[in-house]
């Protein structure tokens, strides 16, 4: 069950992750020139409100599409989208993330059911029309039918956020999002969830309070610093470097492994991410735009402009509380276990390096993949980290990248990826070697793995 929640958020983030850039630059363009921007220009706010109603619900779409069906699928999404965006007065985040994967799949069955029937020659000419004359038909039908049903879902869920927010319960969406977080899902939420809702907001007020809810970097912080002063062992040595990662280059998933090791921090980081929420919600604040990735600087840059005090003091509180009921857990109630595990686990690669060699190259390049959730965060650190340790080594021909973990591509020898994530990383690409650590950014299983790699080139 845990996977498929995985799969279905990661279906979700995917279509928002490599279309940031343009929510990041429609936040700041909301941010400097809007009314109650830092350099109000009615001109240049003009591009406000078409980005958020076209661009990116389009973007969204095409994206969506092509994961489904390549450049054809990505097409035929945004030309379905157009008629869920004509008819409706909202930002369509979601009817973009359902018209284009899903006209994406109707055009590539209907490209089956054809296919081997098109006499040669005229390949081309059913092609273009076959997608235009589909994609004509489904805009159409997305007016009058997908465009009221997402109305009226955006309706329900508006009830149900407008229901926390009047009685004061917003604090409490910390206890679904901070294990959400935990189990790799904080994109899936962020981005699938949160930002359609918020982005919906600032449309409305200027600013939104859901762009906060998960890419509030305190209750994570405040964790880490609980190992560096109660930590034992590597889980100690490795909480300066994470804190620094988390806080600073906003890749949240370091902190993830340090609350898996000991459940119990859960408690921390649900409380921190209430008290964060409750400050947010005193002092009226709000980000116009996306902050991607968690990073402090990030959360700054995207911050409406009367609400630094509130932001300051929302993630420092956050970061408190987490400290202070980690530290308790740490020193009584905890047991830091990834050292007993890192060594079971190392002495099971050892165990295993003879069928390293076998199932990897021997001639030619190695091929390593980190994979994460969304191929750019915690991945793309750990192939940094290893990339220095394979040049200290000496080793050459390998080639190391990083991948989201949904579609590990086919000529990867060995895959490198957390282990909550370890059935679909098997699913995505059953042929690779699977390695499993707990930490990307200083996993023991990299040692090993260097140890294996110059076994397997002497071969």
């Amino acid at each position: 069950m845990k996977e498929k929640v995985q799969v279905f958020g990661r279906a979700l983030s995917g279509m928002v992750m490599p279309n940031i850039g343009a929510f990041i630059a429609w936040g700041l363009i909301a941010a400097l020139f809007i009314a109650t921007g830092w350099i109000p220009n009615e001109t240049l706010a003009k591009m406000v409100e078409p980005m958020s109603k076209y661009l990116l619900p389009l973007l969204i779409a095409y994206t969506g599409g092509k994961v489904v069906g390549d450049h054809r699928g990505g097409v035929i999404g945004a030309i379905a989208t157009m008629g869920v965006i004509v008819g409706s007065d909202i930002s369509m985040f979601l009817g973009a993330m359902i018209m284009g994967p899903l006209s994406a799949w109707i055009l590539k069955k209907f490209d089956q059911i054809i296919e081997g029937k098109v006499k040669a020659g005229f390949e081309m000419l059913v092609n273009n029309f076959s997608l235009g004359i589909i994609g004509a038909i489904l805009a159409c039908v997305s007016i009058y039918v997908v465009a009221p049903v997402v109305t009226s879902l955006n309706s329900i869920m508006e009830m149900g956020v407008g229901f926390f927010v009047e009685h004061s319960l917003l604090p409490l969406a910390s206890i679904f999002i901070e294990p959400a977080k935990v189990l790799f899902l904080n994109n899936a939420i962020n981005h699938g969830i949160l930002s359609p809702m918020g982005i919906q907001q600032v449309n409305e007020v200027g600013k939104s309070i859901f762009l906060l809810l998960e890419s509030n970097p305190g209750p994570g912080l405040g964790i880490l610093l609980a190992y560096c002063i109660a930590g034992k062992g590597s889980a100690k040595t490795s909480a300066p470097g994470a804190v620094v990662i988390h806080f600073l280059g906003g890749i949240h998933e370091i902190y993830f492994p340090y609350i898996l090791m000991n459940p119990l921090l859960l408690l921390a980081g649900i409380a921190g991410g209430a008290a964060g929420i409750f400050t947010f919600t005193i002092f009226d604040v709000g980000l116009t735009g996306t902050a991607s990735p968690g990073s402090i600087i990030s959360i700054i840059m995207m911050c409406e402009r009367h609400s630094y005090l509130g932001l300051i003091l929302g993630v420092v509180i956050s970061a408190a509380v987490s400290l202070l009921i980690a530290l308790p857990l740490l020193k009584f109630a905890g047991k830091d276990t990834s050292l007993e595990e890192a060594t079971a686990k190392k002495d099971d690669m050892k165990q295993a390096a003879k069928g390293m060699t076998n199932t990897i190259k021997k001639n030619g390049i190695i091929k390593v993949a980190f994979a994460c959730d969304a191929g750019m965060g915690s991945s793309a650190m750990g192939a940094t980290v290893l990339k220095k340790k394979v040049e200290k080594a000496g080793i050459s021909d390998v080639e190391i990248s990083h991948t989201p973990v949904s579609s590990i591509p086919a000529d990867i020898d060995i895959v490198v990826t957390h282990q909550e994530l370890g059935e679909r990383a098997a699913h995505s690409n059953p042929n690779a070697k699977l390695i499993l650590i707990t930490n990307f950014l200083s996993a023991p299983e990299y040692d090993q793995l260097i140890v294996d790699l110059q076994e397997a080139k002497k071969q």
